[in-house]
């Protein structure tokens, strides 16, 4: 059962219990049996998206309003995650991997096609999209084993990349393409990184403007859409962006850029949201879903900025919030390594080779480890990702950068690699000093009697 770091600290610090799990910081009682302990439910809540899934670990408190006599629901925040996917680095290596294949082909010797012979299966997703889903629904496995988490909540975000393209398609045409889905204010907030396209300015009341005014034949696509601040709204009137922004070159380059960009992201969670609703509700847990539109509705009341955690904490119905300005814990997916032991040039040629063993000396790269040097040019203490050698000396990612050239018989590991990289972050107004939330696992030997809040 999660709890406060104070009394983490002092279980600890009592023996009355043990570290189990740095990331997430996990500890397990042992002073006490698992029938012995009072667990109160929890539910994990998801914000799946395109880069970033956004993950809140939220003990429900019911209570009756006297006002309406209604049950109000109080969310008390616990942990909150940021899950990074790496579906783009998945998606260049297998299409450098395809164009190595065909070069090689091409040059030894002449092969028919084989495309016509080969199917998919039904569900099947693309491996840089399937990678969103089974990160997402390893952390949700994860998370269960160390919570007792009793139900899941899902924003299920829709996209309607074809109502947005052509605003005026209907009929049989329509139901040819995406589905009926989000509305366009959104949609370009999203695009436009909620700020103000000519100026850059955020944290304020934004609003529609056309690229090319409607005066002088723009059109209502969304491709000449873009989000700006009412000072520059003004500003702009009817003038074309060339001729409003011609003192500043390098921004209506971007902003010509922008809007001509590929609607990917919006594809990608297309692609993926009904394969995760679908594997959550395999998991035989409650899985609430609730729409894009009330995730914001629930955060503008409350209010509570714009994050990604913070979004999957807003999912569903939620009438009040605690606890929520804490450190995010940043999880960055890295892998757990490649096969290809070969490096290649840029024409896939060979140009040199990587060691047979992915460990040395008992360490893998991609372990945790904390290095006391002692001796030597590199004297201090490190913590951080480790990248092994086989001559002995290890490169170390911190927080401050990378140190490299660390001796091996200075490192401990302090948890084994997991195919992540941790960091903690701070939300933009987030409250100085506020503690985070650490887990107690009452899976092995016990578990406590009561949460924190």
């Amino acid at each position: 059962m999660p709890c406060s770091e104070k009394r983490a600290r002092l279980l600890l610090t009592r023996g009355r219990a043990r570290v189990h799990r740095m990331m997430p910081f996990t500890i397990r009682l042992a002073d006490r049996r698992v029938e012995d302990s009072v667990l109160q439910p929890i539910r994990l809540k998801l914000d799946p998206g395109s880069k970033t899934t956004g993950l809140a670990l939220v003990r429900e408190r019911e209570t009756v309003d006297q006002a309406t006599g209604g049950i109000l629901r109080t969310g008390v925040v616990l942990t909150l995650l940021e899950l990074h996917h790496r579906g783009q680095a998945i998606r260049e290596a297998l299409t450098q991997r395809r164009a190595f294949r065909r070069r090689r082909r091409g040059g030894l010797r002449h092969r028919p096609a084989r495309f016509a012979n080969r199917t998919k299966p039904d569900g099947w997703l693309a491996p840089s999209l399937r990678h969103r889903v089974d990160t997402a629904m390893a952390w949700v496995e994860r998370l269960r084993c160390l919570a007792p988490v009793a139900a899941l909540s899902q924003e299920l975000v829709r996209f309607d990349t074809q109502q947005l393209q052509h605003p005026e398609i209907s009929g049989s045409e329509y139901r040819q393409g995406t589905l009926f889905g989000y509305e366009v204010r959104e949609y370009l907030l999203e695009k436009w990184g909620r700020t103000c396209a000519y100026c850059g300015a955020g944290h304020m009341p934004l609003e529609i403007d056309h690229i090319h005014p409607r005066s002088r034949g723009g059109s209502d696509r969304v491709s000449n859409l873009v989000i700006a601040c009412h000072d520059c709204n003004q500003r702009k009137g009817h003038q074309d962006v060339a001729a409003f922004l011609a003192h500043d070159p390098k921004r209506l380059a971007h902003i010509e850029s922008q809007r001509k960009a590929p609607l990917k992201d919006a594809a990608a969670v297309n692609s993926t949201r009904w394969a995760l609703h679908r594997q959550l509700k395999a998991t035989g847990l409650e899985v609430e879903v609730a729409s894009g539109g009330r995730t914001k509705w629930n955060r503008h009341r409350l209010p509570i900025p714009k994050a990604h955690c913070l979004d999957a904490l807003c999912a569903g119905r939620i009438d009040a919030v605690e606890h929520w300005q804490q450190p995010v814990l940043a999880i960055k997916a890295t892998g757990r390594g490649r096969y290809q032991r070969t490096r290649l040039t840029r024409h896939g040629f060979p140009r040199g080779s990587l060691t047979r063993n992915k460990s040395a000396f008992g360490f893998q790269t991609g372990d945790l480890v904390r290095a006391v040097v002692t001796r030597g040019q590199k004297v201090g203490t490190y913590l951080g990702r480790v990248a092994i050698r086989a001559s002995g000396y290890f490169n170390i990612q911190t927080a401050q950068g990378l140190v490299q050239g660390v001796p091996h018989r200075f490192c401990t590991r302090i948890q084994r690699a997991d195919g992540s990289g941790y960091s903690w972050t701070r939300i933009a107004s987030t409250q100085k000093g506020e503690a985070g939330a650490a887990l107690s696992l009452p899976g092995l030997s016990a578990g406590v009697s009561r949460a924190a809040g």
